[in-house]
């Protein structure tokens, strides 16, 4: 039997063996629980079997927590919970890497703390960490900015905000864009931003694909690199 509380699973940020990147406490764990939060349904259902094919999934409680999700309704929120309240364990499954990093499940964590619920994070990759170590880059001072803006100026303005923390605070910055827009923000990037910042591209991590590279502007504006529609997080620094 698991401690009541809120368990807090990371999952793959891509395919392959499970053992690459998860301890086998972790299974362990997601073996013991019977009522799940998740991001999605689909992705938590499949990551679960993939923990352990014997598990019955039908036998378990799943709810899902996402952008669609109203975080104003914390009265729907706090019922997420309710299983600790009976002495059980409630498990959070975010799409990829740690659950509550640039998560919604960071809401119903706030709420367990509140109420004095244990809180158990558990071991697991980080696409924002993981990238950082690669990078070569400032990890004693980072930010992560997650999406950029979408309108032109609002953009512009955010990587000129970037810019000015890298130079004054020596602060590494770190953001993501969509898939399908990733090679279009590398030349933006090379385009509008000193030539001598540094960018890493950190794209598939942990997959069979993995790339990390660490470049100045100037030299992504001469490469030629291809990623269209793979999970990539990008870093900027001197």
């Amino acid at each position: 039997m698991l401690e009541a509380g809120l368990y807090l699973i990371p999952c793959q940020l891509s395919d392959g063996p499970l053992e690459r990147v998860l301890p086998a406490h972790n299974i362990e764990v997601v073996r013991g629980i019977r009522h799940f939060v998740v991001e999605s349904l689909r992705s938590a259902r499949r990551f679960i079997k993939k923990c352990d094919r014997n598990i019955d999934i039908d036998s378990l409680t799943f709810n899902e927590l996402n952008e669609h999700t109203d975080l104003k309704d914390t009265t729907a929120i706090e019922a997420l919970l309710a299983p600790i309240g009976r002495g059980e364990a409630v498990g959070v499954i975010s799409d990829a890497g740690c659950p509550a990093v640039a998560d919604p499940g960071a809401d119903l964590v706030a709420i367990a703390q509140r109420r004095g619920y244990k809180v158990f994070p558990l071991v697991g990759p980080s696409s924002i960490l993981m990238s950082l170590m690669a990078s070569g880059f400032n990890g004693q001072r980072f930010a992560f900015e997650g999406y950029l803006p979408v309108d032109s100026h609002a953009r512009q303005a955010r990587l000129k905000e970037m810019v000015r923390r890298i130079e004054r605070e020596r602060q590494t910055q770190i953001f993501i864009e969509a898939p399908y827009r990733n090679n279009q923000l590398i030349a933006d990037l090379a385009s509008h931003l000193p030539p001598r910042m540094r960018l890493c591209v950190a794209s598939d991590i942990t997959g069979e694909n993995q790339s990390i590279l660490t470049r100045t502007l100037d030299e992504w504006k001469r490469a030629k690199y291809d990623y269209h529609k793979i999970p990539t997080i990008f870093l900027l620094f001197e």
